[in-house]
């Protein structure tokens, strides 16, 4: 099968000369941040990173080429890329983020430790593989520092589709000669799994038989790579339930394909736009992905009005809704407590903290899908929140301002939090170790910058 007729804005065009440059390429850099700007104005988000990453590994299971739109500019996806190519697939980017993938080398089976100790979704490669080549040896995973996050329920899943798998040097090696469908439960100490849903779904697509996931993740993403695979002609229903029923088929074809709105870096310009006191409107998001998020920043006082187009589909509705978010002179005090989705979800834990720190009264935050993400604590106190951690809570007493300082960023979501938190802080901020940002957040300064910010990278 081929899809190069209906990409003619692909076909024939040149690579981009955009893409990111990796901080480690240009030196040490730090953000800048002087706080004390209300943001205000409109800002479009990316391609979701959690939804691009799987689906892009999903490429390893057609049999001829396939285009994903919409692909953030982000370091987790060139890592990803260059994880690609060393596993046989021609792939390269063009300057719509539209990403063509093509298997040329069905032989490759190992993702080694140099590329996968940079990014835990590159675990993902670990399903695809044993499905479509009936080996696998990935390193065990690297990525984010927010605590335990074990592959154990990954394992369990592909050990029930039949492969043998051995752990062992630090890598995950998997064979088998026939992946057979059953019954699988993917339930975790703290909720469904999201990656091991998609390696499990992924794999099991060309399983013999039938393949039912138990508990299994809902979230949109993963919502967004099952209707990704059903264009390249696998059978997944149960779409968006903890149920999800695979039916294998013999191949999979190339597919075309537009990557679902980042509902995370969404929820990051809405806190933005509170903590600031601002009127925010972000655009081309889903509200219906964010509804626990919107839910409690109405409870803390901030004014939300949602925009949601019905045009009969659901699918090309997600791509044109709107969110508006205006601060109305300070926000309250509120609690949130981490869960899978639809609750809140734990990678908008750390800007929602942010917004709490100077928010009046107390609050708590309780991390129930990874309790021990607060390594970002240490960082707001020394810009001046008041916070103490107790087990897998956070308590906060909200203050009138905060200063700024030199900090670093732990982890992802906390980059972006600090980010929130220079924003208001009064003075200038440093935030190093920029790489986390430029992991999954695209020109997120320049988007800023567009809203009225004063934010600058230099070198450090």
């Amino acid at each position: 099968m081929t899809i190069q007729a209906n990409i003619p804005n692909i076909v024939g065009t040149r690579k981009s000369s955009s893409t990111r440059i990796p901080c480690e390429e240009l030196g040490p850099q730090k953000l800048m941040i002087e706080g004390g700007q209300r943001l205000h104005g409109k800002v479009k988000v990316s391609g979701a990173k959690n939804s691009s990453l799987p689906i892009l590994v999903a490429t390893l299971l057609a049999d001829s080429e396939s285009v994903v739109r919409n692909v953030p500019d982000l370091e987790d996806v060139n890592t990803l890329m260059e994880i690609l190519r060393n596993l046989g697939l021609e792939i390269e980017r063009f300057p719509d983020g539209a990403i063509r993938s093509r298997v040329v080398d069905n032989t490759p089976y190992e993702a080694p430790y140099e590329h996968v100790q940079r990014m835990r979704a590159s675990v993902l490669a670990l399903g695809p593989l044993v499905a479509r080549r009936g080996h696998a040896r990935i390193s065990l995973p690297g990525g984010c520092v927010i605590g335990t996050r074990p592959i154990d329920l990954h394992i369990k899943g592909l050990e029930a589709l039949g492969a043998k798998i051995e752990v062992r040097h630090g890598y995950v090696e998997a064979q088998v000669r026939e992946l057979v469908g059953t019954r699988i439960y993917l339930g975790g100490a703290y909720g469904s799994t999201v990656l091991g849903t998609a390696n499990i779904m992924m794999a099991a697509t060309l399983a013999k038989g039938r393949t039912v996931i138990e508990n299994a993740a809902c979230e949109p993403e993963v919502v967004d790579l099952a209707r990704f695979l059903n264009a390249m002609g696998a059978e997944v229903s149960g779409i968006g339930s903890h149920r999800l029923v695979i039916d294998g088929v013999e191949e999979l074809h190339g597919a075309d394909h537009t990557v679902i709105p980042d509902r995370i870096e969404a929820g990051t310009f809405m806190a933005a736009g509170a903590i600031t006191g601002g009127d925010v409107t972000i655009e081309g998001v889903c509200p219906n992905h964010l509804m626990a998020v919107v839910d409690k920043f109405i409870e803390a006082g901030v004014s939300v009005d949602l925009s949601e187009p019905t045009t009969g589909n659901i699918y090309e509705d997600s791509y044109k809704g709107s969110i508006r978010v205006r601060g109305m002179g300070g926000t309250l005090s509120t609690d949130i407590t981490t869960l899978p989705y639809p609750g809140y979800p734990t990678d908008l834990q750390a800007q929602f903290m942010a917004m709490l720190a100077v928010s009046g009264g107390i609050s708590v935050v309780t991390e129930k899908v990874y309790p021990d993400r607060f390594m970002h604590v240490a960082e707001y106190c020394r810009m001046g929140a008041k916070i103490r951690k107790e087990g897998p809570s956070a308590i906060l007493a909200g203050v009138p301002g905060l200063s700024g300082a030199p900090v670093k960023a732990t982890d992802l979501r906390a980059s972006a939090g600090l980010v929130l938190m220079g924003l208001v802080a009064l003075g200038k901020s440093e935030i190093h170790h920029l790489h986390h940002i430029d992991r999954g957040y695209e020109k997120l300064e320049e988007k800023l910058h567009g809203l009225g910010a004063k934010i600058w990278r230099e070198a450090d």
